[in-house]
């Protein structure tokens, strides 16, 4: 009996059948599946971590067609604020340790804990403060798409209620 390969011969011989391998990214799906790849690859990433007690470290791992790729680390006690991301959306991914996320949608405000392999994605207006409230360093992967412009700083609700209350007469 032939195989299917003796019938219809390698599929790898007619290039001009196979679909077209996408140059970066397109869907969610893809930027979150681009983001394991790296975490997969840690000798590739691992050498460049470094942590700095005085501020939080980054270091632009990756760009490509509208999209770029940040490496964060995170010693205990260190946040990034209460923030959103401009126009971009994007994908964190913890690589190591353990970060605590704080979003606010209204009046609301939910704690998540994201342990290493953990990915959140997030859309432009997405309100949030990310911080290493655990004992161990912890290091992050960000994919930001468009490319991160901008970084809007928030005030904490109970920080804009404490001067909501002192402007008072």
């Amino acid at each position: 009996m032939n195989s299917d390969v003796q019938i219809a011969g390698d599929p790898l011989a007619i290039p001009h059948l196979l679909p077209p391998v996408p140059a970066h990214p397109a869907t969610v799906a893809g930027f979150a599946g681009l983001a394991r790849s790296i975490a997969a690859d840690r000798a590739a990433w691992v050498p460049l971590v470094r942590y700095d007690t005085t501020t939080r470290w980054y270091h632009r791992l990756r760009t490509g067609p509208g999209y770029e790729v940040w490496l964060l680390s995170w010693v205990p006690g260190q946040g990034s604020g209460r923030h959103d991301h401009g126009r971009s959306s994007g994908v964190l991914t913890v690589l190591e340790g353990e970060l605590t996320e704080h979003v606010t949608a209204g009046t609301r405000t939910a704690h998540h804990t994201l342990r290493a392999g953990t990915q959140r994605v997030f859309a432009p207006g997405y309100v949030h403060d990310v911080v290493n409230d655990a004992l161990a360093p912890a290091v992050s992967l960000h994919i930001y798409f468009p490319g991160l412009t901008e970084m809007p700083m928030h005030s904490s609700q109970r920080a804009a209620a404490d001067t909501r209350e002192t402007a008072a007469p």
